[in-house]
């Protein structure tokens, strides 16, 4: 284990001294290298493009990011930059599926460009073996605190680079390589958040935004213990039982009571579980993706082994930190996110005694139909409470600028729930919420039906 650790440390660090920086000199503008066909993508052209490892200059070094773009160089509308989630997910492999197959009329009038954002994709992926194993893609799932160590650890100093600020930074840099003074920006999930950010620390370089599957822009203490999501179960669920036909009880005092007869540990579990449900029946109820809430109520009933095996289905992690690095995960909200003990430059022995503080001052309304003990014991505020102290990422709390924006979400989403788009929205001057109804996270990656996609095209065809 330690010698791989020493292997994953000198190869990070190798890549930020020797990675071509005179690409990335001050006064020269950006430019895509090594074009080439995007291996099995036709229509799309691979480069990449090299970017400061510290756009601050207090660590040198540089790292190349791999990017797509499609190959309508001349297309009449311009370039729109989709940008992808997690975050920890790369991009340049997912764009066929969005451009030609969940896109198509977007992709005639605007060149669609993506990239693997620093620490993700098969060539950039952070490494991080231990919450790799144990966390995959999940939000949710709680970390060891020896596997948050480790991964702090194999990033060393570079851990803050991993910033949404250093993200966006490599953004604009991607716009002066395209040679373009404006963006579309598109962003999915944590997506939504890279792309507000940008159109707030570049204002005049974007002419339209789009938030789909919104995570607001200011991060609050309140976000990252969840409380939103997890009081917006209760909603939700109550909401798919009352489609015909009825359920004919409450879901929501369900789960309630599952949870405070199962215990804190089993009550994140069932949290991550619904969650990670969503994506294979937003409907909570199809028998044949395994109906969450009929498990759930079998469970209140006294018939736990239908729960159990939802459970053990849909335990976190082992996923290919290639198609989403929970090292990169960790670092980028550790270092973005704001937190009961406040921001990650808070010494981790405050830490603890400051949640433990805001814990006891939470009413049970916060949290239900979860508990307290649920909220605190969750993966966004356990991967960061051991991490160590370092500088945050900045936090922007004013309003989006000046210019249309679009916002989508679907009623039945609990990975980013509608209350953040309301929220979201009223923070955007220009903006238009779009709510589409039945459906849950990811509405241009993974709507059923098309509501949300013609929002989209009639956005982007209006001046």
């Amino acid at each position: 284990m330690r010698s791989k650790l020493l292997t994953a440390g000198l190869v990070l660090t190798l890549t930020a001294a020797l990675g071509g920086a005179a690409d990335a000199a001050p006064g020269r503008r950006p430019a895509l290298a090594d074009p080439h066909p995007c291996p099995g993508q036709p229509g799309f052209t691979c480069s990449t493009l090299t970017v400061p490892l510290d756009h601050t200059g207090r660590v040198p070094g540089t790292i190349g990011l791999p990017v797509a773009t499609a190959d309508n160089a001349d297309a009449p509308k311009g370039v729109l930059l989709f940008l992808t989630g997690g975050p920890g997910q790369g991009g340049v492999g997912t764009i066929t599926r969005i451009a030609k197959q969940r896109l198509p009329e977007v992709a005639k009038d605007y060149r669609i460009v993506m990239l693997d954002q620093r620490g993700t994709g098969p060539s950039g992926a952070l490494q991080c073996p231990g919450l790799q194993a144990q966390l995959g893609s999940s939000d949710i799932a709680t970390p060891s605190p020896d596997a948050v160590r480790e991964c702090a650890a194999i990033l060393g100093e570079t851990a803050p680079l991993y910033s949404t600020d250093q993200t966006v930074a490599d953004f604009d840099r991607l716009r002066q390589a395209l040679d373009v003074p404006k963006l579309v920006v598109d962003g999915v999930s944590y997506g939504s958040f890279t792309a507000a950010r940008y159109a707030i620390a570049h204002p005049d370089h974007v002419s339209k935004v789009i938030l789909d599957s919104v995570l607001p822009h200011h991060a609050t203490a309140s976000a990252s213990l969840y409380l939103t999501g997890l009081t917006a179960e209760a909603r939700v669920l109550r909401a798919a039982c009352a489609v015909a036909p009825a359920c004919g009880y409450d879901p929501a005092a369900d789960l309630a009571w599952v949870v405070r007869h199962r215990g804190t540990a089993d009550g994140v579990r069932i949290f991550d579980t619904v969650v990670s449900y969503e994506f294979s029946d937003p409907t909570y109820r199809n028998p044949q993706a395994g109906d969450i809430i009929g498990a759930l109520h079998d469970a209140r009933t006294g018939a736990p082994a239908h729960l159990d095996a939802l459970l053990e289905a849909y335990r976190s992690g082992g996923d290919d930190p290639a198609a989403f690095s929970a090292g990169l995960h960790a670092a980028t909200l550790c270092a973005d996110q704001r937190f009961p003990w406040g921001s990650a430059a808070t010494p981790v022995p405050l830490r603890q005694p400051l949640l433990s503080l805001t814990a006891h001052t939470l009413p049970a309304s916060a949290t239900w139909p979860y508990t307290t003990e649920v909220a605190t014991q969750q993966g966004f505020v356990q991967s960061c409470l051991p991490w160590p102290a370092e500088r945050p990422g900045s936090n922007p709390a004013g309003s989006l600028p000046n210019v249309p924006v679009l916002l989508l979400n679907g009623d039945r989403d609990l990975s980013t729930p509608l209350e953040w788009a309301r929220e979201e929205a009223a923070r955007a001057p220009r903006g238009s919420l779009v709510v589409v109804p039945g459906e849950s996270h990811s509405i241009q990656n993974r709507e059923r039906g098309h509501a949300g996609r013609d929002a989209v095209i009639s956005f982007l065809a209006s001046k």
